[in-house]
């Protein structure tokens, strides 16, 4: 399976995050151990001490411009960085443009008054088309907005369209802001830990939020040869319950296993797994459970949560973009916070170590029951 497909290359990425502006800086900061993750007194976020990782409050990301929101400056200089880096034009017609968000601009509604307008600034597309006439993209953008396997979805759906022939390259860009909307939702149903989360631990007590945005660009073109491939993606959905996960794993271990198939690899061909890692009770021990499903019980995970918090839209695309990354440099990561595994055995890394990896698998899940994998490969 899988031969005579169009090869689909990153051929760009940033990470814009409080650990760094650009990829490199995030992969750096991540192998000295540092965290963005740290405890925060937001009154303006929240009535209770919370550990987030944040930008600087009224940071500003776009010099020269006041009328972009937050959330719409996080998206333009990220994807700004990794433009910069091809020869790509945006007003090529054979040029698409994916955003992934699962909040975009809702938290106006808590600084803006309710009107007509303001219903029409929060919608995505009306961010979307900002974004895309700020770099000129001619054609129309589209909005991936699935949960926090929004930027997971975003990358598989760009791969899909480059080997449809629809574009030759896709900017696939997200990012989520942390606002007093988002966070009183995870506080409602007791999902967020006072301290910094540990994915995979006997002793997780639920996720930390963040905020960040990243970008990456894929292409069919030939040229990039040698480059990391896109080469193979699944989604699910268990429709489980509205906020909890299949407690079987089963629905994303058919996710991993679709990706798998889709990228002709077999279970021993995978050097590392990106995983969701939220560091909740519920959705570890259903990840765990699908990784076994999928025969993946051996291959190391790497867990970033613990350095990001959940970045909800642009996690995906951050944690695939580090996956990338690893590949690259054959250096695995390690799960910050990890020491004792606490959901059924699979092979965690907790230090930086070095590894051949010739191809990874990178999962996400989310509210609804939604689920999706992907697979990069050398």
């Amino acid at each position: 399976m899988g031969t005579n497909k169009t090869d689909v290359f990153i051929i760009a990425d940033n990470i814009c995050s409080p650990l760094g502006r650009t990829t490199q800086q995030n992969f750096e900061q991540i192998k000295n151990g540092i965290s963005g993750v740290q405890k925060h007194d937001r009154p303006d976020l929240s009535d209770v001490p919370i550990a987030a990782s944040l930008f600087k409050n009224n940071e500003f990301f776009v010099p020269g411009t006041h009328s972009y929101t937050k959330f719409e400056q996080l998206l333009i200089a990220s994807i700004t960085n990794a433009l910069s880096h091809t020869d790509i034009k945006a007003d090529d017609p054979k040029t698409g443009l994916i955003i992934s968000s699962t909040k975009g601009n809702i938290s106006l509604l808590e600084t803006e008054e309710n009107n007509s307008a303001l219903q029409k600034r929060i919608g995505l597309n009306t961010s979307a088309q900002l974004i895309a006439g700020h770099f000129g993209f001619i054609n129309q953008p589209i909005i991936i907005s699935n949960a926090c396997i929004s930027g997971v979805m975003a990358i598989v759906t760009g791969m899909r369209l480059i080997q449809s022939g629809q574009y030759d390259q896709i900017v696939i860009t997200g990012a989520d802001v942390i606002s007093k909307f988002v966070l009183s939702g995870f506080q409602s149903f007791q999902a967020l830990s006072t301290e910094r989360c540990k994915p995979f631990d006997k002793n997780r007590k639920g996720l930390n939020l963040g905020e960040g945005a990243a970008t990456v660009i894929l292409s069919g073109d030939e040229k990039y040869q040698g480059n990391i491939r896109v080469t193979g993606g699944g989604i699910t959905n268990d429709a489980n319950h509205i906020s909890g996960p299949s407690r079987t794993g089963q629905e994303l271990g058919d996710a991993i296993i679709k990706a798998m198939n889709n990228a002709g690899v077999k279970a021993e061909d995978i050097g590392l797994i990106s995983a969701h890692g939220t560091a909740t009770p519920y959705n570890d021990e259903m990840e765990a459970k699908a990784i076994m499903l999928a025969g993946l019980q051996k291959a190391p995970v790497s867990g970033l949560k613990g350095f990001y918090g959940h970045t909800l839209g642009a996690a995906g695309l951050i944690e695939t973009i580090l996956a990338k990354q690893s590949m690259e440099q054959n250096t695995l990561l390690p799960t910050l916070g990890f020491q004792e595994t606490g959901t059924a055995p699979l092979n965690i890394i907790n230090a930086v170590s070095n590894a051949a990896i010739k191809h990874c698998v990178k999962t996400a899940s989310g509210f609804g029951g939604c689920n999706g994998a992907l697979v990069l490969s050398k």
